[in-house]
């Protein structure tokens, strides 16, 4: 049963959202993943948004672009946390899709992430589902020691070598 939806309006999303699978992956959470268009195929993404409590998903994670529907869409279906990642566009930059999931009406509240930040979304879904698992909180702990000792790493080669050798 997958505890976690990732969905998108276009397969053009796919190099940005497969980065949210990845840590998904890494972490050993199931997922299920779609490409759902609300305004070509509507009623598809009805039936999606409506049945996905009924799949088990605890999270949906929605990837959109320009008009950005999906996500705010998702979340007035969804009675559970929807995380909106608004994908880069060209004519604006992404800042439309920013704008445009982060401006929720008042009462449909979708949590957004940084333009492309489906590593983000990922995690913040994972922080989501570790309130009530134990254990997957105790493997966002070691993922946090494990990035600052990478971190650690780093500088130690920085102080090894000198940052023009960097």
């Amino acid at each position: 049963m997958a505890l976690i939806s990732i969905v998108m309006g276009s397969d053009s999303d796919m190099p940005v959202m497969k980065k949210a699978a990845q840590v998904l992956d890494e972490f050993g959470v199931a997922y299920e993943m779609r490409i759902i268009s609300a305004h070509r195929e509507p009623g598809v993404f009805f039936d999606y948004a409506q049945g996905a409590e009924e799949r088990g998903v605890k999270v949906i994670i929605a990837g959109a672009g320009m008009a950005a529907h999906l996500p705010g869409m998702c979340a007035a279906l969804f009675p559970l946390p929807v995380i909106g990642i608004p994908m880069h566009t060209t004519s604006l930059g992404g800042r439309d899709s920013l704008y445009s999931i982060v401006q929720m009406p008042s009462g449909i509240p979708v949590a957004t992430v940084a333009i492309g930040g489906a590593k983000n979304a990922a995690l913040l879904a994972l922080k989501m589902l570790a309130i009530s698992d134990s254990a997957l909180l105790g493997k966002l702990k070691d993922y946090t020691v494990k990035m600052k000792e990478e971190v650690e790493a780093k500088d130690a080669r920085l102080q090894e070598v000198g940052h023009a050798a960097y």
